[in-house]
């Protein structure tokens, strides 16, 4: 037996679907460090009951996004790191790593470390990333089927992908998807207008007579701090007119007022401002005093002729002031200028009440636009799922008569309904019945686990044909099966390798010898210690350990025989 190398293997063929090329597994459970080095086609794993062929799934599944803990550590003083790489160059992945800000590459690295501590990391061409980040990647690379997986066949999501994948009905699906999704969005809309209507009409009354309160106060910017300078001078009226009148009378009284006495001062300046600078300058000076004197006892007797002590006009701004304190107390605001700010959203609001009807007559338009564009795209994927459903039905019942089930009847039945669903227009239903003269009843009603576990096989070869498929790993899908049917099951497995990446994990010599290429898992007790082993096995070994499963330990002439000419 060869050991494996870590070796990427770049020669692929052009016309599969290989992406897992390479898988290292370090200090993971028995596994102390295992590298393997996968290829195209059909590639099956054997060994005994308990020897660790699981242990490669759990590896696998971390690196695809599963949760783990420190458990999955062997040695619990060293991580656990796995790491593999996966040809994805054809998989148009490049749109979700630019969307998570990733290095996109042909030859892409997914590493997976579990530290002692139990903390996990996981990485993307050496970028970190999240759990959810490299689950959204590792469903798109590796499909692992297990037994829990084969329930996927009755999920009706699933039956729905498997009709529209034959039918060539996934752009045409995912264009309905689109305009359902605007229907949709457009009903929410429509029932947000309709409650804000419905809102808006209970307090539409109060909201009126907000809004013409305020309207009707006919407010000014400014308005209340020019008030209440009013409000002062109102007050003190008689006051101002009684020290303004005195001011005047000192300035201009006759004879013994100012205006008289500076007007004698600057003559007898004038009369001397010729006999020297500094007189003239004296001269100037007072005669501009007397001008700012003349002026000022101007101003004073326009300023008292303005003072009004009239009681009406103090009791209309009195008025005004406390109108427009109890409306900014009213809507909790400190200005007439957020007063205005108030009117004009109320306004707003009004308006838009007033007119929410026809904002409803317009939305429920483009909801009947948008349902009947969706109806129009729901009854071509109606068409097309009816015109493919007779070839799906008769490949899978095909596949099924040589899976040893000649008396399998598989119904595809498509309903087309009233109402607008995510996948279309349609129900469907799968029925199925295993046996002759039994009827057909729903597939995880009328199929037992095994059964299920061909039909799943059955349909995964049907879809191999039709749509470039993740990395398949199954998990003993032989359970129940022998024989010649176990045959033609390698048969299909094999045929299947020919467009995809095809892992195999079995107790059958019958599908082994299908492989193109083999491994083997087993253990080893070094040093008091159970190790998991894996390798490659070479064509001779590839017979020894076909021989040693159809007839254990005692390889008789017989028995290698008989693996060589299951290996032809």
């Amino acid at each position: 037996m060869e050991k494996l190398h870590y070796l990427y293997n770049r020669n692929l063929k052009s016309d599969t679907n290989s992406v897992l090329t390479s898988l290292s597994i370090k200090n993971y459970a028995l596994i102390e460090e295992a590298q393997l080095s996968l290829q195209d086609g059909f590639t099956v794993i054997t060994g005994e009951t308990g020897a660790g062929k699981s242990i490669l799934l759990g590896a696998l599944g971390l690196i695809t996004g599963k949760r783990a803990d420190s458990s999955s550590m062997g040695d619990m003083t060293s991580k656990c790191i796995i790491e593999g790489i996966f040809e994805v160059g054809g998989y148009q992945l490049q749109t979700f790593f630019k969307k998570n800000d990733l290095d996109y590459e042909e030859a892409t690295i997914i590493r997976r470390e579990i530290l002692p501590s139990g903390k996990s990391r996981a990485f993307i061409n050496d970028t970190p990333v999240t759990l959810a980040q490299l689950g959204a990647l590792g469903e798109r690379l590796v499909d692992i089927h297990s037994q829990h997986k084969t329930l996927d066949v009755i999920d009706n999501e699933y039956q729905f992908e498997v009709l529209d994948t034959f039918a060539n009905a996934l752009v045409l699906r995912k264009k309905y998807y689109e305009q359902y999704a605007v229907w949709k969005k457009k009903l929410v809309q429509l029932e947000q207008v309709q409650e804000k209507k419905q809102r808006a009409q209970l307090e539409f009354d109060y909201q009126s007579f907000l809004f013409n309160e305020l309207d009707e106060a006919k407010l000014i910017e400014g308005e209340f701090e020019q008030l209440e300078i009013q409000l002062k001078t109102l007050s003190h009226a008689e006051e101002i007119q009684e020290n303004l009148a005195t001011a005047q009378q000192k300035l201009g009284q006759d004879e013994v007022g100012i205006m008289d006495q500076l007007a004698e001062a600057r003559s007898a300046l004038s009369r001397i401002s010729s006999y020297g600078d500094a007189y003239e300058t004296l001269y100037t000076r007072l005669h501009s005093v007397f001008i700012e004197i003349d002026d000022l006892t101007q101003e004073l007797a326009d300023v008292a002729s303005g003072v009004d002590a009239d009681p009406l006009t103090l009791e209309k701004t009195n008025n005004r002031i406390q109108l427009l304190y109890n409306l900014m107390k009213k809507h909790q605001v400190d200005s007439v200028t957020e007063l205005i700010d108030v009117r004009e959203r109320l306004d707003a609001e009004l308006f838009e009440v007033q007119n929410v009807d026809d904002q409803i007559a317009v939305i429920e338009e483009e909801i009947a636009f948008a349902k009947a564009e969706a109806q129009k795209i729901a009854t071509q994927l109606h068409e097309k799922r009816s015109k493919a459903i007779p070839k799906l039905k008769a490949s899978i019942e095909k596949i099924l008569v040589e899976l040893g089930m000649p008396n399998a009847q598989l119904h595809i039945e498509v309903t087309h309904l009233q109402d607008l669903m995510p996948n279309g227009q349609d129900a469907l239903a799968f029925l199925f019945s295993a046996n002759k003269g039994m009827d057909v009843k729903p597939l995880g009603k009328g199929a037992s686990g095994g059964e299920l576990s061909r039909v799943m096989l059955a349909i995964k070869a049907v879809l191999s044909r039709h749509k470039k498929l993740p990395t398949l790993i199954f998990d003993e899908i032989d359970t129940g099966v022998s024989g010649e049917v176990a045959v033609k099951m390698g048969a299909i497995l094999k045929d299947m390798g020919h467009t995809m990446q095809l892992i195999s994990i079995t107790h059958l010599p019958q599908i082994a010898g299908q492989g193109a290429s083999h491994f083997k898992v087993f253990k080893t007790d070094e040093a008091e210690k159970t190790k998991t082993q894996i390798v490659r096995l070479s064509q001779e070994d590839r017979i020894v350990e076909i021989a040693a499963m159809l007839g254990g330990n005692n390889q008789t002439t017989a028995a290698l025989e008989h693996a060589k000419n299951l290996l032809n």
